[in-house]
């Protein structure tokens, strides 16, 4: 067992974005569908362009220990200065082209196998699991198992999903559909974790890695936009969703979405103008950029903002810790991101949980 690094303060430093490699899993969605398992593999190919798949490849196999190794991982986070993380699957492990019965298959798999890794050092980690997007009436199922089964925190999510079938149609988060999973989480206090993978533009980004550096902030725009826009969280007050990459660019370009909400009347959906809803929301801190962070901050408040790297992935960061430090807030603000905005979410080591939530 690993111990926490020495550190001065009454919370621990808790990285809230990471994520975990699940071999097997994709060996069961290959086996248990390759012809579904295969058409995603050409969306990808289609999406990202041949040069970004080639320089892709080559980094998941230079950074397949940090994926995968715990001992290498914890290493990591004691060199970074973080002494909690918040693993999730890779974005990658979605497969929302799987059927009912597989689909509920791989998310109790993920679900379990993400308990299994932070379970070997719970006192580090803690865990986000799984729930099908493409089909909406199987989420609370998996919502339940992830939380009060094997005792997670939660669930990640992509910005959109599209529904297989004959009859394909997308599913968005303003879907009325999800309803009762947004209802659920709510009720268990459990983090949704939202973490766009893929963009419906397609083949518009498929070249100088736009299909990254464009569609992430671009998704998150417009997933949250579908949150907002469409009264979910007036709806559900008490729900906590957590935004990947500072919530794209969102955050900090709202004056256009209030117009619209004064002056559209298909755009007042919601109780309030957009910009409100930034306090009902929270961000990591990777923006790749101080001023950024800091134009994150004030626009959302300093208590919405938490610590965030996309370990171990290239597009993360190596020091996040050092990158909120650099950004020079305010003493206080500094604290809220890297600690104590993840206690008072209650993301803290699996380790001191007592119990299972039973709500």
């Amino acid at each position: 067992m690993s111990t926490l690094p020495a550190r001065e303060g009454p919370s621990p430093i808790v990285d809230v974005h990471a994520h975990v490699l699940l071999p097997a899993l994709q060996q069961l969605v290959a086996e248990a569908d390759p012809e579904g398992f295969a058409a995603q593999q050409a969306l990808e190919v289609r999406r990202n362009g041949p040069e970004s798949m080639v320089a892709s490849g080559k980094m998941i196999k230079e950074r397949w220990g940090q994926l995968t190794d715990l001992d290498r991982r914890l290493a990591d986070m004691d060199a970074q200065g973080v002494d909690v993380q918040l693993v999730s699957p890779s974005p990658s492990h979605f497969y929302y082209f799987a059927g009912e019965k597989l689909a509920l298959r791989l998310v109790r798999a993920a679900n379990q196998a993400v308990r299994d890794f932070v379970d070997r050092a719970p006192e580090r980690l803690n865990g986000l699991g799984l729930v099908p997007l493409q089909h909406p009436h199987l989420m609370v199922e998996a919502l339940e198992h992830a939380v009060l089964e094997c005792g997670l925190l939660g669930v990640e999510i992509g910005s959109f999903a599209a529904t297989p079938g004959a009859e394909r149609s997308t599913v968005e988060l303003s879907d009325p559909r999800l309803g009762p999973f947004w209802s659920r989480a709510e009720e268990l206090g459990a983090l949704v974790f939202l973490h766009p993978f893929g963009c419906s533009l397609d083949e518009r980004l498929d070249r100088f890695y736009l299909a990254n550096t464009v569609s992430q902030p671009a998704e998150n725009a417009v997933s949250l936009s579908h949150l907002i826009f469409s009264g979910v969280l007036d709806r559900h007050p008490a729900l906590k969703v957590l935004a990947a990459h500072g919530g794209g660019y969102l955050p900090t370009t709202l004056g256009r979405s209030d117009r619209a909400w004064r002056v559209r009347p298909e755009s007042h959906g919601c109780a309030q103008p957009p910009s409100s809803y930034l306090r009902k929301l929270y961000f990591d801190s990777l923006v790749h950029s101080p001023a950024e962070l800091r134009a994150l901050v004030a626009a959302t408040g300093p208590e919405q903002v938490l610590l965030g790297s996309d370990y171990p992935f290239d597009m993360g960061s190596d020091a996040p810790v050092a990158e909120v430090v650099e950004a020079t807030l305010p003493a206080e603000d500094e604290t809220k991101v890297l600690a104590d905005n993840a206690a008072a979410l209650g993301i803290t080591p699996a380790s001191t949980r007592t119990a299972t939530p039973t709500a």
